[in-house]
């Protein structure tokens, strides 16, 4: 009877066991499933915890959606690519509260797949899965997405210049340097950052002799021509903004160098790499293996001398060199961003003749965790940080409430539609964010910077002036607004701290004279 009633009890624990290995096995022969399953917690995760705590967008996706409704080539931050994005994430889904953090992670996952791609071609599927599975513990990838900016718009492009690059110098086809020419030229459209990239591919293709050999074909030519083609429309609207986008950047990095610690950027580079190694140990590939691995993965050729120098040249060469201009010209944390999409390929290029299945199930199970448990404790510290700690970040700001009430307090007085927002950058793109009559946003009130505001817009349309309790209007601000009412509204923000009061004055159409522009561009928030 005991015999019998033993057997009852392992037996359904035995056929578990055989399912969750004969799931692993299925998995690990076919390495997309798990790539596919890796893709959508990440955007799931990342979709979901964001949107259940931030009442506000992040400053800059609310600049994104202000800009974006403006179709505008070029502002004097950036291209605008990423703008026009998060335009149309709102025009098909009609909400600002969720779907730009999901086009964030569609941006990461398609970062995933093309980072899997190149490395497939160099080391085959298994251990290019390895490589991707890696990425999740790279700060970059994880707690800073939920802000959809141009850092993250513009990470798909390099990883796929990455992969177009060696495919078409691998290859020589047409249809690779065509595709290389035109990712490269729209890749621009999301950061002019991304010309750095090519520089250094270019570098590649004209020191690695196989590649270079490419060049007496006409069809790295043909790709150069799309790419100029695509560029060209760029280069006549930066000339046309007078380079503002490149005194942008002076001005970041002069602000950076006057604000921060010398090696301030480095650290946060470094920092946010700092859990790779921890998880090459915790997977078993730092561990020297005295004999083979009991259960070994199917056989591939290890990477070619080549190809390890490729991924190293471009996943490390841009971030190094930003670090080192970093100590001389000063440079923006997140800048480095989308610099590490190749880190994982390296490492397992240079650590996966030590992978084996023990090593890549723990690298799954470890990459999950890392997914699940960051954007959980990213939920939880936002939450808490709002409405414990009472720290008053972007995420907190009532941001639906700000815009109906702006709407509000403007048709109260004037019968025609909110046309023009301005006053303090963060509150005015706020009240203008879900204003139903989508009014525009007078940057800093610089015509210079906000070129979609005209005197006559002005002088037809009027403007809601925003700005919270305690800003400081300019005395030429405190002369626009003589003889008006302001109308001071409270916001719960907090479960712990005090309301946020917000300023509004109206200023109605027919207004003819209106504040100077500014010397500069603002300081960066």
């Amino acid at each position: 009877m005991s015999r019998t009633s033993e057997s009852v009890h392992l037996w359904p624990a035995a056929t578990a066991e055989d399912k969750l290995s004969s799931i692993w096995n299925g998995l690990t022969r076919h390495p997309w499933r798990l790539l596919a399953l890796l893709c959508l917690t990440q955007i799931a995760c990342w979709t979901i915890m964001p949107a259940l705590v931030n009442v506000g967008p992040p400053n800059d996706v609310v600049e994104g959606f202000m800009w974006g409704r403006e179709w505008v080539l070029m502002t004097y931050k950036h291209p605008q690519l990423p703008c026009w994005l998060l335009e149309i994430s709102h025009l098909l889904t009609g909400s600002f509260r969720w779907p730009q953090y999901m086009l964030s992670q569609l941006m990461i996952s398609t970062t995933f797949v093309l980072v899997y791609l190149l490395a497939r071609d160099i080391m085959g599927s298994t251990r290019a899965l390895a490589a991707v599975l890696l990425m999740p513990s790279i700060y970059f990838f994880g707690w800073p997405t939920p802000q959809f900016n141009h850092d993250y718009a513009q990470m798909p492009f390099w990883a796929g210049i990455s992969w177009l690059l060696w495919r078409a110098a691998r290859d020589g086809r047409p249809g690779w340097w065509l595709a290389l020419g035109l990712v490269s030229g729209v890749g621009l459209y999301a950061k002019f950052s991304t010309a750095l990239l090519l520089a250094f591919g270019g570098i590649w293709l004209l020191c690695d002799t196989r590649a270079r050999s490419r060049l007496a074909t006409p069809w790295p030519w043909l790709g150069l021509a799309v790419f100029l083609g695509i560029a060209t429309p760029l280069a006549v609207e930066l000339f046309r903004l007078d380079f503002l986008p490149l005194t942008y950047a002076a001005h970041r990095n002069a602000w950076v160098l006057a604000n921060r610690a010398r090696l301030y950027y480095i650290g946060v580079q470094l920092a946010g790499l700092a859990a790779v190694p921890v998880v090459l140990a915790l997977s078993g590939l730092l561990r020297r293996q005295a004999r083979p691995a009991q259960d070994p993965l199917p056989t591939y050729a290890p990477p070619e001398r080549r190809a390890v120098i490729y991924l190293a040249w471009m996943g490390l060469g841009p971030a190094l060199l930003v670090m080192i201009a970093s100590l001389f010209t000063g440079a923006g944390e997140s800048w480095g961003a989308t610099m590490y999409n190749l880190v994982g390929a390296l490492a397992i290029a240079l650590l996966g003749h030590r992978l084996g299945q023990k090593e890549l199930r723990r690298l799954t199970v470890l990459a999950l965790l890392c997914v699940v448990g960051v954007s959980s404790a990213y939920a939880a510290t936002r939450w808490s940080s709002c409405n414990i700690r009472g720290r008053l970040q972007p995420m907190c700001w009532p941001a639906r409430s700000i815009s109906q009430t702006a709407d509000a307090i403007w048709h109260e007085t004037v019968p025609g539609p909110l046309g023009i927002v301005g006053g303090h950058d963060i509150a005015a793109r706020l009240a203008g964010l879900e204003a139903p009559d989508q009014p525009s946003i007078f940057t800093t009130f610089d015509r210079r910077l906000a070129p979609w505001i005209t005197d006559q817009r002005l002088r037809d349309q009027g403007m809601l002036l925003v700005w919270p309790k305690g800003w400081k209007l300019s005395p030429q601000q405190r002369a626009w607004t003589d003889g008006l009412p302001v109308k001071t509204v409270s916001f719960d923000w907090s479960l712990k701290a005090p309301p946020l009061d917000i300023n509004f004055a109206v200023i109605p159409p027919g207004r003819t004279s209106f504040p100077g522009d500014p010397a500069g561009p603002p300081d960066p928030e």
